[in-house]
């Protein structure tokens, strides 16, 4: 009993560095990890943003070559002032965000489909090399958010992996790292889209 008192602060000592270590590595893990993340975030909002261009384009276009089509025009523009007022900070990719992020984002993606099928009640839309281009570009930007999407789950799924290991998650709170939102696969969304045979080309 006197010995172990004896070396009772060196074990101490030793298990406060072994702690101290262990904290350490935590957070330079955790903090890598979390950028990365923010990246792949970056690139999913740039895919997205690519869209909103491409959809801007579009609406111009079948504005000029489809007269009697205002109503879906006016829903096209009204989704996308919507889906540009859900903004989601790097720094809070909580569930409840990329939600509300994905669930404007899906909204919009349902009125450009829309737009894009009354190409076929307009035989010089149909013909508009201009138009032809720009949907083969949406097609393409529709691949890379789907791809933006997935690095971005599978980043997501290894941090929030990583937050509920032990002692990790013992840590992982104190330095004020929680658990990230994810993308909810859609219905069909394990298949590259063809808009071609969507919109009944």
């Amino acid at each position: 009993m006197t010995n172990f008192r004896k070396y009772l602060p060196i074990i101490l000592v030793i298990l406060v560095a072994v702690l101290g270590m262990s904290m350490c590595n935590t957070y330079n893990k955790l903090g890598p990890m979390e950028e990365g993340i923010k990246a792949k975030w970056s690139e999913v909002e740039n895919q997205y943003q690519r869209r909103m261009a491409l959809m801007d384009q579009a609406v111009a276009t079948v504005r000029a070559g489809a007269n009697y089509e205002k109503s879906t025009l006016e829903a096209v523009v009204q989704a996308r002032a919507s889906a540009t007022q859900v903004k989601v900070d790097a720094n809070n990719l909580s569930p409840e965000a990329i939600q509300r992020f994905e669930q404007s984002q899906n909204a919009l993606a349902s009125t450009m489909k829309s737009l894009l099928a009354v190409v076929e009640a307009y035989p010089n839309l149909k013909a508009n090399q201009g138009f032809l281009d720009l949907q083969t570009q949406i097609e393409g930007t529709e691949n890379r958010i789907a791809m933006a999407r997935r690095n971005f789950n599978e980043a997501v799924n290894g941090f929030n992996a990583y937050i509920r290991r032990f002692p990790t998650n013992l840590l992982s709170g104190v330095f004020g790292f929680s658990p990230k939102g994810y993308f909810q696969a859609e219905s069909g969304a394990d298949k590259t889209p063809d808009l071609n045979q969507k919109f009944g080309q």
